[in-house]
Parts: structure tokens; C-alpha cells; sequence
């Protein structure tokens, strides 16, 4: 019975796994996650003497979609939610 119960844990746990090994096969629900690598920002002073400390943001690119601070994006280092809408106009002008 013991061994039953490990093999349905095992079968979830690849259930659950599966659409992360689907690829590029796999329905697009609309969402794209940020996919670059993280780079680390250092802890540094600002010139008004404010410390900031050291974090990761996304790396640059042409898109703003695939930033952590775009709806419906998520920090996975901070959890918080992005409230950018990535579609709305500059709020400078360019």
C-alpha cells in the first residue's frame, strides 16, 4: 500500500512538471514571462547620499513586456506584482 501512495506522489509531481518540458509545443496562454538572465544591480550611493541596496532587475532590450515591472508580470525575487501597463504611452512624450 506504501508503494502506492509513493507512485501517485511521483505521477503529480510529473503531472505538474509537464507543461515546463512542453516547449515550444505548448498553447500560449497570452502570458510571457520575463525569459532573459537577471543582472545584479550593486548596492550603491546615490549623489543625495541615499544607499540603495543591491538587487536584480531584467536585462535591457527592445521590449516591454518582459519586464518584472510590467502587468502581468511578477518579481520572482519580491513577489510584487508589475503595475506598468507595457502598451501605455511614455508619459514623456518619446
Amino acid at each position: 500500500m506504501k508503494t502506492k501512495g509513493i507512485i501517485v506522489v511521483a505521477v503529480l509531481a510529473v503531472a505538474m512538471c509537464a507543461p515546463s518540458f512542453a516547449g515550444s509545443h505548448a498553447k500560449s496562454s497570452g502570458y510571457s514571462a520575463p525569459s532573459s538572465t537577471p543582472v545584479h544591480v550593486s548596492g550603491h550611493v546615490t549623489k543625495n547620499g541615499t544607499y540603495v541596496a543591491p538587487s536584480y532587475r531584467t536585462a535591457p532590450n527592445a521590449t516591454k513586456t518582459d519586464n518584472w515591472s510590467s502587468k502581468p508580470n511578477v518579481n520572482p525575487y519580491t513577489g510584487k506584482a508589475g503595475t506598468k501597463d507595457p502598451y501605455a504611452a511614455p508619459a514623456n512624450g518619446h
